[in-house]
């Protein structure tokens, strides 16, 4: 996957509304490989919406979204499954971590369905991001920017042609906050990813590519 196009694409819930000012929303918009986007939106603009059209998990919308030349719409659940695993990787706002498992199962869950990484990687990235104590700690014991952490971590152990990052560092100082940015950067380059990170405020200080307010 090459690109990921938003052409038109309005959220129902927004589709009467005569105040929409979105760089995305209602506008003709793609994000190709090997690039850095960074998406600013305030309270209630439809955010976590945006992510989830990418992901195919909604599609209340009109317009169309596309990757590379083939409209979403058209896939069905085995290709989403295989978009999922290869091509795009999501971390979620929420996290979706097993509150009962450990760190380091929560990632391992992912990576058994991948085998894209090997455990001395993983270990290797729990101590860069300071958490190499808690790699057998069940994450209901964690802090939540401890577990944005592992949660980044379950993101890189799959293979991805772009990476999607809903409000990563959160609860993170501004150290920790460079080195996961740091983290994933480097590994989207080795894999000639796009990265797209999602803001209602603080962000990652990268150097973004394109800024769009949405």
């Amino acid at each position: 996957m090459k690109e990921i196009i938003f052409n038109s694409v309005i959220p129902d819930v927004f589709s009467h509304s005569n105040t929409l000012n979105s760089d995305v929303w209602n506008s003709d918009v793609a994000f190709n490989k090997e690039q850095l986007y960074l998406i600013e939106a305030d309270s209630g603009k439809g955010k976590s919406t945006f992510c989830s059209y990418i992901l195919g998990y909604r599609r209340d919308y009109s317009g169309n979204i596309k990757f590379d030349n083939k409209s979403v719409r058209e896939m069905k659940i085995s290709e989403w499954i295989d978009i999922r695993k290869l091509h795009i990787s999501y971390l979620f706002q929420e996290l979706r971590l097993f509150p009962e498992l450990t760190a380091f199962e929560n990632v391992e869950i992912k990576n058994k369905l991948t085998n894209f990484k090997n455990k001395q990687q993983i270990l290797e990235w729990f101590e860069i991001l300071g958490i190499g104590d808690k790699v057998n700690s069940k994450i209901c014991h964690m802090s939540f920017g401890q577990q944005q952490r592992v949660a980044m971590i379950r993101a890189l152990v799959q293979p991805f042609d772009f990476i999607l990052v809903d409000e990563p560092i959160s609860h993170l100082d501004d150290n920790n906050s460079k080195i996961m940015g740091d983290i994933m950067m480097t590994e989207a380059k080795a894999q000639g990813a796009g990265v797209i990170v999602t803001s209602i405020g603080k962000h990652m200080n990268l150097n973004y590519n394109k800024v769009f307010k949405l």
